[in-house]
């Protein structure tokens, strides 16, 4: 493989999204480490699974943008490999095959890794899941009816790589479910959800002239700055709760340290008037998403 090409691809893959892919499978095994349970077979594969499921989603979102008109010059961020020519329809097609045979088949040996390979509801309730989320990664933007382009990525992104990433890791460590779980898998839900707006945010102009009707879109800009505080406020609401729950130790707390980057986040967002200069907080704000998960994990583990 060239090396233009080798570049192509690890572009389309979009490494920076990979630390806010990470935080749900690390999320729901902090917590399960918490309570007393912890499978170091699951912690890994469910890493990988997430791995190949984010990259699936980038590499469908490139092919399916692109097809479906989202990728114009009108479009602010970096160029997507498909749109620029350095990758084909016809190759990016393959690679989406290819990854989700990859993460169908990692899924398959994180089920067994949890509650074994022997046929039973809970096997067949993660594999409908597993199915779900590999259905959700490629038609966000690709397919006849993208539902992403329907103002509902937001509500998918929540689901998926919030509460289901959470519970789902959680339960393959633990097979058991508490009530409790829900607050710090909301948590990672929405602020996977305030990237995925961010996002959006800086494609409004783009995305309305193409026809994808985000949550942007659909009630304007001012609208989703509020929508963006809420999400990132109410994380660290849910966090914060279930760590006054949970309460042992004042290191517990040293996850708010994050809130020194997330409210100027959150000034600079409601200032901005320029969409394409929200594009370097993309970046930021999946990072501190990651370093908060792995500030609240540390502090339970040690």
């Amino acid at each position: 493989m060239k090396k233009e090409k080798l570049i192509a691809w690890i572009r389309a893959s979009r490494l920076r999204t990979l630390p806010l892919a990470f935080s749900c499978s690390l999320m729901g095994s902090f917590v399960a480490w918490h309570d007393g349970a912890f499978n170091a077979g699951v912690f890994w594969l469910a890493l990988i699974t997430t791995l190949f499921l984010q990259i699936l989603s980038n590499l469908a979102n490139d092919y399916g943008d692109s097809v479906n008109g989202a990728d114009n010059p009108h479009r602010v961020g970096p160029a997507r490999t498909v749109q620029s020519g350095a990758i084909s329809r016809k190759e990016m097609k393959n690679a989406v095959i290819l990854t989700s045979v990859l993460a169908f088949i990692s899924g398959i040996v994180l089920i067994g890794a949890g509650i074994g390979f022997s046929f039973s509801l809970g096997w067949l309730a993660f594999l409908g899941l597993g199915l779900l989320a590999l259905a959700a990664a490629i038609t966000y933007t690709a397919g006849s009816k993208p539902y992403g382009y329907v103002g509902l990525g937001d509500l998918f992104v929540f689901l998926f790589f919030g509460l289901t990433g959470v519970i789902g890791t959680y339960f393959l460590h633990t097979q058991t479910l508490k009530a409790a779980i829900l607050l710090p898998a909301t948590a990672v839900g929405f602020l996977s959800t305030a990237v995925l707006n961010l996002n959006n945010m800086r494609d409004v102009h783009g995305d309305s002239l193409s026809g994808k009707n985000t949550l942007v879109v659909k009630f304007g800009s001012k609208m989703a700055r509020y929508y963006h505080a809420a999400l990132i406020l109410g994380s660290m609401a849910a966090l914060l709760i279930w760590t006054l729950l949970n309460y042992r130790h004042p290191a517990q707390f040293g996850f708010l340290v994050t809130i020194l980057f997330l409210v100027p986040h959150i000034a600079l967002v409601f200032r901005n008037k320029v969409p394409a200069n929200l594009d370097p907080q993309l970046r930021k704000l999946a990072f501190t998403t990651f370093l908060t998960v792995i500030l609240f994990g540390l502090a339970l583990m040690l």
